[in-house]
């Protein structure tokens, strides 16, 4: 093989694991859509982008434990006995770890009986055989006894992303030993990670100092006897056999049986199709960002529909017939509140009719026709329809079939806004809007309009083929309400909330600005002042060297340009200087003011409001999410985040804004649908239900005797038991350790015992049905509940425990919008529903009206769904949004 050939050998396990605790902080926010925690892949793919960058390998290979039991354990059953149990957050991991490197075009492999290390071992010698360079990466220093002129092993300091390159020469000079004296010195220290137990009282200097002086543990031994009387000596001889014991568990097998050739191992790059699919379902928009993609649009031709202009001939012809119809209104842009509609197309009686010409909307019978809700309609996306008509005058009804909606309802996992998936999903050929516009700056309409108007009918047309086939199965999954009773009215609700929008005043936000920015200035100039010179504060180049060099803090991790100045390193040292606490104090000022006080100034519009879109179908769960810009998100555990909301405004000054949230609304729901007593007696009298549980839990009297310290940790098991939360994320969450959260939560089951029933009922019913339901029966499919995989079983089950609970309380709050958008109009109100962020509404009406709603909020948030334990609202108004909460 030629001299340029290269081999990557990566130890999978050990680096998944550095990866997962490298952000384990930060744990919670890295969760996909479906509720997979995604930190350790996050990291291990910034790692392997650096390590493919630097490395350039011809062949790769990632390898993995097969399982605890090996040949070392059948030596030494106490082998890594001791290690604690993988946190189930890095289990469920592990398997999309390895999809996620067959996408990458890497190699993976386990072998039964060996651990990962024996894999890369076999694998470096026959890359060295074959005269390849062989660089490994492990977070595991054991694997530096493999370093030979050929092979360089490159150890994970601090993290994944910097490594410490281990060449023969490099060995000697860290260690003052070769790379085969490795073993040895493992055989004579022994190993606590591993759990073996090497000769009493010798540590590495006292090994590495016999080996310096009788080259191997055999010439050691052969040499013992001649030793002066001592307790080394007296050590070394009654430990020999556990001492060549731990030799053996130490040597890495260079000769496994491994099933691979070098030729199996050759690099294939990207599978770039797929890993997009993956980036996006795991949320990991800076990959995505780096791919820099360029999608070409499709030049396959389409099946074409014979189609007639859509003019005042064709809208009579519409007008008078009596069956339903379908509509296509297509815009062009990523928010449908400013883009252009650039094309319409009626299906009627079989014919389709088409334009680009959007003056069409002018005509009064076909205005007439859109608002007649006698009219039935089929339809894709009716809540951006009804946004994009208002905008040019015309009101839309008679919708029965949203095509978009019902897809969702019927499996949450297909949750895509393009028709054209949808239609594949059903084996229907439709191009996805990509193919036929184009990605990126290749998008584009079509400069021939009958193309476009072909597309748009082949649309209407998909949506008249799947219409009775979609329903029966809506129908068979006793879903038919659920549509036709919350989320087809809630898309009309949505759309005049989004319509609507919420005024933002922006000499406020302006304000805000300037204020954040002078409260900047005054810290910079603090830190320079602590600091004794100025530099640079957003360089963390400049940072660290202040940081670490002028100002002496200790080195906790350093970065290819330099030392870390990461947010994870700087809380750590925030209490050994004031300048630490400062910038810490920088930079979250810093990004609340260009997120929120100069970030919402451009999503305000002419009218003086934003009109955020909210996202009906993307959640599995069945909660809203809002996008452009995200409202749900403003922070509000902070006062400079709280302050946000005060630039948020009714749209008179004889106006007040009104809000009303559920309290502790997924508890409740928990309570009813567990039918658990103590749960359910907590909320019937009202107690605050944190201090209950830690009452309970603790083993106290009364709540009087609670401390606050006990109604945080229980507060924490509360919510972590809704999210299936495992004995590691508890300790993460409260400080504890992992025994003491385990012990925490069968406390926690001990008490809640119908709590503990409906987990088990609730998996069990997933097993046997493949899904899951809300009360409102919203199902959520778990197609890997049966997975043979522990880990991807594990989460499904977990899910399985949690989608009711949550997806109630969306269905809950879903309810309540719509009968409370039904009262407001049934009481002639002026009041406006604005938004919507999470268990909250938010409303603006006249002074003189926010009495009757102090009433009737409440009222129908309380009835909105019949349960075994009342639901509970609070409220409160104001002059801007702020002061309302």
């Amino acid at each position: 093989m030629t001299k340029n050939k290269k081999l990557l050998l990566i130890d999978g396990n050990s680096v998944s694991f550095r990866a997962f605790f490298a952000m384990h902080n930060v744990l919670d926010k890295f969760v996909s859509d479906d509720g997979i925690h995604t930190n350790a892949m996050y990291a291990f793919n910034n790692m392997l982008d650096i390590i493919l960058r630097e490395e350039k390998p011809t062949h790769a290979l990632v390898a993995f434990d097969a399982g605890k039991t090996t040949f070392r354990t059948e030596m030494f059953s106490d082998y890594k006995g001791t290690r604690a149990k993988t946190p189930p957050e890095l289990m469920e991991q592990l398997p999309l770890i390895q999809e996620m490197l067959n996408l990458r075009g890497i190699k993976t492999y386990d072998l039964k009986n060996y651990e990962a290390d024996d894999i890369i071992g076999t694998m470096s010698r026959k890359g060295e055989i074959e005269g390849m360079d062989v660089s490994i990466i492990t977070g595991d220093r054991d694997l530096t006894q493999l370093t030979t002129d050929k092979v360089t092993v490159r150890v994970n300091v601090k993290g994944v992303t910097e490594t410490e390159a281990y060449t023969p020469e490099h060995v000697k000079e860290k260690l003052g030993i070769t790379p085969d004296q490795i073993i040895d010195m493992k055989g004579l220290m022994g190993d606590n990670s591993d759990h073996y137990p090497g000769v009493e009282k010798v540590g590495e200097k006292t090994a590495i100092k016999l080996l310096n002086q009788y080259g191997t543990m055999e010439g050691l031994y052969e040499h013992v006897d001649e030793m002066k009387k001592s307790k080394l000596k007296e050590h070394l001889i009654n430990d020999k056999a556990q001492a060549f014991l731990s030799k053996k568990l130490a040597t890495i097998n260079c000769d496994a049986p491994v099933e691979l050739k070098i030729g199996d191992l050759e690099y294939q790059g990207d599978n770039q199709e797929q890993l997009i699919k993956f980036y996006q379902k795991m949320n990991f928009n800076s990959f995505l960002e780096k791919m820099d993609v360029e999608v070409e649009s499709s030049t396959k031709e389409l099946p074409k529909i014979e189609f007639s202009e859509l003019n005042d001939e064709a809208i009579e012809k519409i007008y008078n017939y009596e069956q339903p119809q379908t509509l296509i209104v297509e815009s062009f842009g990523e928010n449908y509140h400013v883009s252009p509609i650039i094309g319409l197309v009626i299906e009627s009686n079989g014919h389709y009719y088409g334009t680009t010409d959007i003056a069409i909307l002018e005509n009064d019978k076909l205005k007439n026709w859109l608002a007649d809700d006698s009219k039935e309609k089929y339809i894709f996306d009716n809540k951006k329809t009804v946004a994009l008509l208002r905008r040019y005058g015309c009101e839309l009804a008679g919708i029965s079939f949203d095509m978009l909606l019902v897809s969702y309802l019927l499996d949450t996992n297909d949750n895509k806004t393009d028709i054209g998936i949808v239609a594949q999903n059903y084996g229907h050929q439709l191009p996805t809007e990509d193919e036929f516009y184009g990605k990126g700056v290749k998008k584009a309409i079509p400069e021939d309009e009958q193309i476009l108007l072909n597309f748009l009918c082949q649309k209407a047309q998909v949506i008249n083929i799947l219409h009775d086939k979609m329903f029966s199965e809506l129908k068979a999954n006793d879903q038919d309400s659920l549509y036709d009773e919350i989320e087809l009215p809630l898309s009309n609700v949505l759309a005049s909330m989004e319509i609507k929008g919420v005024k933002v005043d922006a000499t406020r936000l302006k304000e805000m600005q300037n204020d954040f920015a002078k409260r900047l200035d005054d810290i910079e100039q603090q830190i320079y002042t602590e600091a004794g010179q100025e530099f640079n504060i957003n360089s963390p180049k400049q940072l660290g060297v202040v940081l670490f060099e002028d100002l002496k803090l200790p080195v906790i991790k350093k970065t290819k340009t330099g030392y870390s100045t990461a947010v994870d390193v700087l809380e750590k040292l925030k209490d050994k200087s004031a300048v630490v606490q400062k910038v810490l104090d920088y930079r979250h000022i810093s990004k609340i003011n260009s997120t929120y006080a100069v970030g919402l100034q451009k999503f305000i519009q002419p009218d003086n409001r934003i009109h955020t879109i909210y996202q009906q179908t993307l959640t599995q769960t069945g909660r809203l999410s809002s996008i452009e810009p995200n409202l749900q998100n403003i922070p509000i555990r902070v006062e400079e985040g709280r302050q946000i909301r005060r630039a948020f405004v009714p749209q008179d000054d004889d106006w007040e804004m009104f809000s009303a949230d559920y309290s502790q609304v997924e508890l409740r729901v928990l309570a009813h649908i567990s039918g658990d007593e103590n749960m359910q007696e907590a909320f019937k009298e009202d107690y605050d239900i944190h201090a209950h549980t830690a009452m309970r839990i603790f083993g106290l009297d009364s709540t009087d005797e609670v401390t606050p310290d006990m109604r945080r940790k229980a507060k924490a098991t509360n919510f972590g038991i809704v999210y299936g939360i495992s004995d590691y994320g508890l300790s993460q969450n409260i400080g504890i350790t992992r025994k003491e959260a385990a012990q925490f939560i069968d406390s926690y089951f001990e008490q809640y015992p119908g709590v503990k029933k409906y987990m088990e009922d609730i998996v069990k019913f997933a097993r046997e049905n493949g899904y899951v339901e809300t009360i409102m029966h919203r199902r959520r499919y778990l197609p890997d509940i049966h997975s043979k995989n522990f880990n991807i079983r594990n989460f499904a089950q977990r899910t399985a425990m949690n989608t009711p609970i949550q997806g109630s309380a969306a269905d809950i709050i879903k309810v309540a919008m719509i009968n409370m958008q039904k009262r407001i109009k049934d009481e002639n109100l002026q009041a406006n529903l604005l938004l919507q962020v999470h268990d909250e509404m938010i409303f603006e009406a006249p002074k003189s009206e926010i009495p009757l709603l102090e009433k009737i909020v409440p009222s129908v948030m309380d009835s909105a769904v019949k349960m075994d334990v009342p639901l509970k609202v609070g409220f409160a108004h104001g002059k801007s949004w702020y002061e309302a909460k």
